[in-house]
């Protein structure tokens, strides 16, 4: 079965919206034996929807289109597609209740434009919106399936996992290939540093696909077996991880969609340890990722911003004659601000982050990206130089990760260094 994505949008040709949209559908769709053929993106413009719903139709069997089905006047997917099918609209009362509902959970009204959501395409099988007022579409003709939905991404997300994903299951029946794919999360190597020590890839692979994935916060190993028979590329699979969860094991933190801050959660709640943060350079971007963890209550004791000096000695009891000497960017601050957040909060880890964020505050043996963090724990007090890049931003999410992985190999008693 193929597919052929249609993200229809202004903003997204003008850049003003990131198009995640695609990002989503594309995996979801991908993992369950359907090929995307092609991806567009297209002006809020009837004629062109048109013209590329004709397009689609004659080369893919499945055409996703999201976005344009708000109650503003450049919302005109609906419009086109009345015109594509020469259909009419019709009112559909189980939207109007779907919007009556959740109005009321908003304390809303509703309004005429609300009203103007229900009427919907006479050919289309509604796919009902939990998060939303628009309705999503269901179209079967000769053979081909249509399928819009609004372009907000979490009312896209819920329609495509509650409903379309589980009717495209379905419809496909049981595939002639099976394909099995396990994304691995690194962090602490490049890319190249990875490539080099997995070695030769056509041997470890034998016959499967590995892509290396960048972000700022290290890079995803996609691995992807395709086979004929469901155990064996479930096999092929696990064998493949295995040899290279031997060769780099250190540097992988999760499987799949897994955040750092969502395994190091774990640990910590596992191990029934509780943490506190004191952030200088980060200016409580820490404490913002650990608690952006449901659950992290349970592990997270408190979080500090000791920007100033004056501050890292009110609060932490740095030694100020040692701040002079070193400097507040330095291993020894960072290890008694991580002291420091430790004894104050009576916590099992103190972590702590020190360092140059940049463009200016460079000095000669510390540049632009000079990171400093600390670790304690009841039995040892440490820190480590990282060396980041020149952007402010970058530098502070890089921090941050870095500080995350000191936390969760210290946990699992694996190595700070390389």
């Amino acid at each position: 079965m193929k597919a052929y994505l249609i993200s229809i949008g202004d903003e997204l040709l003008i850049g003003q919206t990131i198009n995640t949209n695609v990002a989503f559908i594309g995996e979801q769709i991908s993992e369950n034996n359907i090929t995307i053929i092609k991806s567009v993106v297209i002006s809020d413009d009837i004629k062109l929807i048109i013209d590329e719903l004709e397009l689609a139709s004659i080369k893919a069997d499945v055409i996703i289109c999201t976005g344009g089905l708000g109650p503003t006047h450049d919302d005109v997917t609906r419009s086109a597609f009345v015109q594509y099918f020469k259909t009419e609209l019709i009112r559909n009362e189980e939207v109007i209740e779907d919007i009556k509902r959740m109005l009321v959970r908003r304390g809303r009204e509703l309004r005429k434009t609300h009203e103007d959501q229900a009427m919907v395409p006479k050919i289309a099988e509604i796919i009902r919106n939990e998060n939303g007022t628009a309705p999503g579409y269901w179209i079967e003709i000769n053979e081909k399936i249509f399928i819009v939905t609004p372009g907000v991404p979490y009312e896209m997300k819920a329609m495509m996992t509650n409903y379309i994903i589980p009717k495209l299951i379905k419809k496909i029946g049981t595939p002639d290939n099976f394909i099995k794919k396990v994304t691995l999360q690194t962090t602490g190597l490049p890319e190249s540093a990875l490539a080099e020590r997995l070695g030769d890839i056509d041997e470890l692979l034998n016959g499967a696909k590995l892509a290396f994935l960048p972000n700022q916060y290290g890079v995803r190993l996609r691995i992807t077996v395709k086979s004929n028979n469901e155990e064996e590329a479930q096999n092929h699979l696990l064998g493949i991880e295995q040899k290279i969860r031997t060769k780099i094991g250190r540097f992988i933190y999760g499987r799949d969609d897994e955040s750092l801050e969502e395994v190091v959660g774990r640990h910590l709640n596992e191990r029934e340890l509780r943490i506190a943060v004191a952030e200088s350079c980060t200016g409580g971007g820490l404490a913002n990722r650990i608690t952006d963890i449901n659950g992290s209550s349970k592990y997270f004791e408190r979080g500090v911003v000791t920007y100033s000096n004056a501050a890292k000695v009110e609060l932490l009891k740095v030694d100020e004659d040692v701040m002079l000497e070193k400097g507040a960017v330095s291993a020894e601050v960072a290890m008694q601000m991580a002291e420091g957040i430790k004894s104050i909060s009576g916590a099992d880890i103190g972590v702590s982050l020190t360092g140059i964020m940049g463009p200016t505050g460079a000095v000669t043996d510390k540049p632009v990206g000079t990171v400093f963090i600390g670790y304690c724990d009841d039995k040892v007090c440490t820190a480590k130089r990282f060396q980041f890049g020149e952007d402010r931003i970058l530098n502070k999410h890089r921090a941050t990760q870095a500080a995350l992985d000191m936390i969760r190999r210290s946990i699992l008693g694996i190595s700070f260094e390389e």
